[in-house]
């Protein structure tokens, strides 16, 4: 097996599923097939659960015919589980679970009042999470996350777990923060401090290194500021990494090519992105 011309590492919110409507554009999916046919290993690299991932992603992929040789591979809830599509195996970091009281507390705050903006994910095995509801404007939602995530904060704090919560510091009684409180457009994930794309970019080279050689070439593409850490794991690793930043956001900068697509963002921008490179390299 050669070394492949190019590397992707994909968000899966934003880039590849519509932050509205949280599905996959069939075209985008045929661009990935196409990728993965011209032999460009593809890892989604997400904070998304397993669920959502097989359903919108890699089962559709599967259902289409993946093309032989296909590497394409999934590491989930900001690395606490990852899959190789078709093998129908997924592996859990147990260390990163949240304690139990975190799915607790999600589940008291939105029967106290927060199901009018929110709901929560019952696919996530390590972390503990609250979604943006989609019959709702996202205004409604970013507002009534403020205080959501406070109150979390509060209540989390009070049951003994020590988190952190951007500048924020709640320390347990040992004085330890081993949990992170993290909002996003769409969602907050309650998640272990060590989860993050940067795990996630660990495991994927580590899933690629099982099945061919790795790339030296590498685009990662995500739609916020969180996602550039895919792209400093690999700079710093050594590889050729361009990231695509497909966000409403104006660019970060950084020690290697940051992209944009002019004219688009989100999903319209992962997919202008990826039709461009499968037009190129199959």
């Amino acid at each position: 097996m050669s070394t492949p011309p190019l590397g992707l590492l994909l968000d899966v919110d934003g880039p590849v599923a519509s932050p509205e409507t949280r599905t996959v554009a069939p075209a985008l999916l045929e661009d990935l097939r196409r990728l993965l046919g011209a032999g460009i290993p593809v890892v989604l690299n997400t904070g998304r659960s397993v669920d959502f991932v097989e359903g919108q992603v890699l089962g559709p992929l599967v259902d289409r015919g993946l093309p032989a040789g296909a590497r394409l591979h999934a590491v989930c809830e900001k690395g606490g589980l990852w899959t190789t599509a078709g093998a129908g195996e997924v592996h859990l970091d147990a260390e990163l679970a949240v304690p139990a009281v975190c799915h607790a507390v999600l589940g008291e705050l939105l029967d106290g009042g927060y199901q009018d903006a929110m709901f929560v994910d019952t696919g996530k095995r390590t972390m503990a999470t609250v979604e943006a509801r989609t019959d709702v404007p996202a205004s409604h939602y970013a507002e009534r996350q403020r205080a959501f995530d406070a109150d979390l904060a509060e209540r989390l704090s009070a049951a003994g777990v020590g988190v952190v919560l951007g500048g924020r510091s709640f320390p347990d009684a040992a004085g330890r923060r081993p949990w992170r409180i993290d909002p996003s457009v769409i969602a907050t994930d309650v998640e272990s401090v060590r989860a993050g794309k940067a795990l996630g970019a660990r495991r994927a080279l580590e899933l690629l290194r099982a099945d061919g050689p790795l790339p030296r070439v590498w685009h990662t593409v995500g739609d916020s500021r969180s996602d550039y850490a895919m792209a400093d794991h690999l700079h710093g690793s050594g590889f050729d990494v361009t990231h695509v930043d497909v966000g409403p956001q104006p660019p970060l900068s950084r020690p290697f090519p940051v992209r944009t697509v002019p004219g688009a963002d989100y999903d319209a921008a992962g997919r202008a992105h990826l039709r461009e490179l499968a037009d190129r390299l199959t």
